[in-house]
Order: C-alpha cells, then sequence, then structure tokens
C-alpha cells in the first residue's frame, strides 16, 4: 500500500510563490506526479517524475512549476512560481509503479488518471 501525504498549500496573492512537498514512504514507485482539481472541472495531471529524474508539465504550467524529488527519492516537491488565479484548486500528490513511456505518462496527465492519488492540499490564488 502507498501512502502519500502533501502538505505546503495556503493562499496567496497572484504572482506569489509557494511550495508543495509530499512524503512518499513504504513506495515502491517508477513515477511520482502532482495533479490538481479546480471545483467543476475534472482533475488533470500539472507535472511528473521518473526515477531517472525525467519530468514532464502540462503547457499551463511550463516555466512557472518545477517538480523535484529529494536524494533519497522519500520526498517529492512543486516549486510554484508566478501563481495566478487559474491554479486555484485542490493539489494532489500521487504515485505509478508501471514503468511507462513519456507518451503514456502524458496521456495520463491529460485524462487526470495515475496509479495511486494521496490526500489533497488546497492552493488558493487572490487576483
Amino acid at each position: 500500500q502507498m501512502f502519500l501525504v502533501a502538505s505546503g498549500g495556503g493562499s496567496v496573492q497572484a504572482g506569489g510563490s509557494l511550495q508543495l512537498s509530499c512524503s512518499a514512504s513504504g513506495l515502491n514507485y517508477y513515477a511520482l506526479g502532482w495533479f490538481r482539481q479546480a471545483p467543476g472541472k475534472e482533475r488533470e495531471g500539472v507535472a511528473t517524475i521518473d526515477r531517472d529524474g525525467s519530468t514532464r508539465y502540462a503547457d499551463s504550467v511550463k516555466g512557472r512549476f518545477t517538480i523535484s524529488q529529494d536524494n533519497a527519492k522519500t520526498t517529492l516537491h512543486l516549486q510554484m512560481n508566478s501563481l495566478q488565479a487559474e491554479d486555484t484548486a485542490m493539489y494532489y500528490c500521487a504515485a505509478d509503479a508501471r514503468r511507462l513511456s513519456a507518451i503514456q505518462f502524458l496521456r495520463m496527465m491529460q485524462s487526470g488518471r495515475f496509479g495511486s492519488f494521496g490526500q489533497g492540499t488546497q492552493v488558493t490564488v487572490s487576483s
């Protein structure tokens, strides 16, 4: 069983920054990721990272968000800069044990699907 605990959410003004963290304890994963769901919208992938360090981002966050993991690969981070009101959502940490291709991971991000999801942390950006 995977345990994913996200933290670091909060309220910030547009243009501000936040860093989310996720403890990926007891996991046997190939990739970790951040997903988000805004009220009335479908869940969408924000960014994913493989054990070899390969990253993928949604077009809407490229250049503003950075996904990373610590050397021990037990903690996942999402540095969010230049936040916009459209970034307001519940953010979820996720993990997948499958060794999928880059295209497969991108499709999963677009459809909001991943192996397992943890509890979310709320991010609210005021304009």
